[in-house]
């Protein structure tokens, strides 16, 4: 009898590695303002890394919550071809990093989650990953003046040490992030989970201060530089635009100071990610309105 194909497939492997690790990120629930991804991709760019696996989305997904998309073929206006959920491993084995990385940078997937981890893992053990550092990114009451405060945990105290981890003692509902590192520690692979607290009045736009907090992290746990200009130059636009909407709306100026009231009180009061001041829901719209029309006056110019 014929075994049944995997949704793993693998592309191409090399015939050896540099104790490489595990860079992971997803879209969706552990990805606020797609400061995760961002961050990956980013990475992946920056390394030069090359496509080496694929998990196939057809046991994972439901097409009715999240549908293929058609598109265009390259290079033809008359070819059309569908386009389906992807989660993709990518390995870069550049010279000037110290060891190899695999990065996965997939979407969230609705069905299946222990099955989903467990291909992740036998990829890691082909490829003898040494750790993981899982990306995420969350919707907290924290104002955008301040530096991006980035949570951790760690199944291995050494690894949280090296990549300065602020203690968490969140419970609760957890994503394909807080699965695939429970994974990794019942499977004895050390393994380190960053999250990244978004402002969650401007949610709705990638905030590249997020981004370049992640991307920093990882890039100093991998002694490993490279010009950040593009970040940082997004992160002064990104302050820009948020300063014209506090000059224009003295009620979002006084919940943004609020905010910063409540982060200088203490470090417990600026990890919180639940409860709202009064009247919240109502400058969040306000705030996401006036960036959508800023956007699409930008497209119109």
């Amino acid at each position: 009898m014929t075994e049944p194909a995997s949704s793993l497939v693998i592309e191409e492997l090399p015939s050896s590695f540099r104790r490489p690790i595990l860079l992971a990120a997803f879209s969706g629930w552990n990805d606020a303002a797609e400061s995760a991804t961002t961050a990956a991709k980013f990475l992946c760019e920056r390394w030069s890394a090359r496509r080496v696996a694929r998990i196939e989305a057809e046991e994972f997904f439901h097409f009715g919550l999240l549908r293929p998309e058609v598109r265009f073929k390259e290079g033809s206006e008359t070819v059309r071809e569908v386009h389906w959920p992807v989660n993709e491993f990518f390995l870069s084995q550049e010279g000037s990093l110290s060891r190899d990385v695999l990065t996965v940078i997939g979407i969230e997937p609705h069905l299946k989650w222990q099955t989903f981890t467990g291909h992740i893992l036998d990829l890691a053990r082909r490829c003898e990953v040494t750790m993981v550092i899982t990306l995420g990114a969350l919707l907290a009451d924290v104002p955008h003046t301040r530096p991006v405060r980035v949570n951790g945990v760690a199944t291995d105290a050494e690894v949280g040490a090296r990549l300065r981890t602020t203690r968490t003692r969140y419970q609760g509902p957890t994503g394909i992030v807080g699965v695939l590192n429970d994974a990794c520690r019942r499977a004895g692979l050390p393994a380190v989970s960053l999250w990244a607290n978004v402002p969650h009045y401007v949610s709705e736009v990638s905030n590249p201060h997020a981004v370049l907090a992640l991307v920093s992290r990882v890039l100093e746990f991998l002694e490993w530089s490279t010009d950040l200009t593009e970040l940082e130059d997004s992160a002064v636009e990104f302050d820009r635009q948020l300063t014209r909407i506090v000059q224009q709306k003295p009620e979002v100026a006084r919940y943004i100071t609020e905010l910063e009231k409540r982060a200088a009180d203490s470090e417990a009061e600026e990890a919180r990610t639940s409860g709202e001041l009064p009247g919240a829901q109502e400058l969040i719209r306000e705030v996401e309105q006036f960036l959508r029309e800023h956007r699409r006056d930008a497209d119109a110019e």
